[in-house]
């Protein structure tokens, strides 16, 4: 099976007007009561305070963004991630109700937005300035949530009128980059799972205690959550059929079968045997 065929292109722009100013006056007025440079520090005015709306968009858009990070592998310096097409309907599942609920975030702020500004004065008090709040046509414009699918092609298909043996060079260059992408895309789950096991680790590692009431060190069930969540993910991350990955991500699975949280917490065996387990792995693989 190709490549093109196991994976597709997406890339998801979130775009959140940021709403802050920076004032020149309190800038200086506090540069100078510290005797300090002019540009020594810059002072911000959100220009809605005591409101939490705009505040809630942009803690959504970088919510998504994590999640799309989460479902995809890297690709292009920026924009476009490669997106396993195993993975294809959970991430437009996901695509589907993130807009929804980043269009219904956006509406709720809109309709509230001229009132808002008419608040603007008593919350910011001498830092107003009218002329910091476009119209709410303007501010539309500031939001919005694009997103687009597209094929990966394996080899470049250039139509350019140039000689043969140039555009042989040009094919040549561009799978090159073709291959140095993918490898740079599949290190990523390697590292995800890397990651995963010293943080267990280091975790299970049992520290000599001195102090009887000193700290003791705290397990949480996302210890194990995590990694099984993670394990699951990989299975279809994995696009170009890595054995090895497939072969690190399994003993990791079973190291995971019948963990308890409430057992590691309280038995020093329990945590020492699964230590064992998850570092035999780490030293199994050329990370």
């Amino acid at each position: 099976m190709s490549i093109a065929s196991s994976a597709v292109l997406v890339s998801l722009n979130i775009s959140v007007w940021p709403a802050s100013k920076i004032d020149r006056e309190v800038t200086d007025q506090v540069n100078n009561d510290a005797l300090a440079t002019h540009d020594a520090s810059q002072t911000k005015k959100n220009l809605f305070a005591g409101t939490h709306l705009r505040k809630d968009i942009e803690k959504f858009a970088a919510k998504c963004r994590v999640t799309n990070i989460k479902l995809t592998l890297p690709w292009a310096d920026k924009g476009e991630r490669l997106l396993a097409t195993k993975l294809f309907m959970e991430h437009k599942a996901f695509i589907n109700q993130a807009e929804a609920e980043f269009n219904g975030l956006c509406n709720r702020f809109f309709t509230a937005y001229n009132q808002l500004v008419q608040d603007a004065p008593t919350r910011l008090g001498k830092m107003y300035k009218a002329e910091d709040y476009p119209s709410l046509d303007e501010v539309r414009a500031k939001f919005g949530f694009r997103y687009v699918y597209s094929p990966l092609p394996e080899a470049g298909d250039f139509r350019l009128d140039v000689s043969n043996e140039e555009l042989e060079s040009i094919k040549a260059t561009y799978e090159q980059q073709f291959q140095t992408r993918m490898v740079d895309a599949m290190r990523e789950p390697w590292e995800r799972l890397h990651s995963t096991l010293v943080g267990i680790s280091e975790k299970l590692t049992d520290e000599p205690v001195t102090d009887d009431d000193g700290p003791k060190r705290r397990y949480h069930e996302s210890l194990i959550t995590n990694a099984q969540e993670l394990c699951g993910l990989l299975t279809k991350l994995n696009i170009t059929n890595d054995p090895k990955l497939e072969d690190a991500r399994r003993q990791l699975e079973v190291t995971l079968v019948g963990a308890d949280i409430e057992v590691i917490k309280e038995s020093p065996m329990v945590r020492e045997s699964m230590k064992a387990k998850v570092d035999s792995i780490l030293s199994k693989f050329d990370w």
